[in-house]
């Protein structure tokens, strides 16, 4: 029944046609999720519809702390959970949960609610773009740069984020028993390469290894706001 309600509402709230424009920031979208938890599938269908929007970057960040009900999430790492601990430190709760998005590192979501994702969506879309950064790769080394602001924004982190595009995975045990899912865009290291003020130019390099995809984040030091976030080419 909740997959017939969600998507519909999704060709709605979630459809491929959006261009991005030139003034427009790409959202980051971090889905806190697991194997283990029987309320996360719709919520990573979600962010697979997210992930092929042109102003969305889609990440799903695998906790471990539903392992011991019966099934040990695959992608699992503790990084991640320390990572959505410290959202919740910030923004004054004492619990976390699955399904989670943080949608711009400031607004956290139940993941299997499209149209309250959706509002967020555009509500980040239509903060003004502060930082113009760039990213590429070429021979095992990723160079991120940024012209210097002209405003202040603090002091931030710079972050190599890389990913698996998709991978679909038979569950045996626990909640999710008999399903095989497919998860899309999963986190297999997040990586803090630097720091900035804005005062002058960015210019960043970091080793890049492996097969799988990145990305590069700006943000506010103590997980706060993303201010620009960046996929390498």
């Amino acid at each position: 029944m909740l997959k017939t309600l969600i998507f519909p509402l999704l060709g709605l709230a979630f459809g491929l046609a959006a261009p991005l424009a030139a003034e427009e920031r790409k959202v980051v979208i971090e889905l806190y999720t697991s194997q283990g938890c029987s309320s996360c599938p719709p919520a990573d269908e979600l962010l697979h519809r997210l992930a092929q929007r042109d102003d969305v970057i889609a990440l799903s960040l695998h906790v471990d702390y539903w392992d011991y009900i019966g099934w040990k999430d695959i992608f699992g790492r503790p990084e991640n959970t320390k990572r959505q601990k410290a959202y919740a430190r910030v923004s004054g709760s004492r619990t976390i949960y699955t399904p989670q998005m943080v949608i711009g590192g400031v607004d956290h979501v139940v993941g299997a609610k499209p149209m309250d994702v959706a509002d967020l969506l555009e509500k980040h879309k239509s903060v003004p773009v502060l930082v113009r950064l760039s990213a590429n790769a070429s021979d095992g080394e990723a160079v991120i740069t940024a012209p210097e602001p002209g405003k202040d924004i603090g002091n931030t982190v710079i972050q190599l984020v890389r990913y698996r595009p998709e991978a679909t995975v038979a569950i045996d045990r626990g909640e999710n028993a008999g399903s095989t899912l497919t998860y899309t865009n999963i986190v297999t290291a997040w990586d803090v390469i630097g720091k900035w003020s804005g005062d002058g130019p960015l210019k960043v390099k970091a080793k890049l290894s492996g097969d799988d995809n990145a990305v590069a984040i700006l943000q506010k030091e103590g997980h706060k706001a993303i201010l620009a976030a960046v996929e390498l080419r």
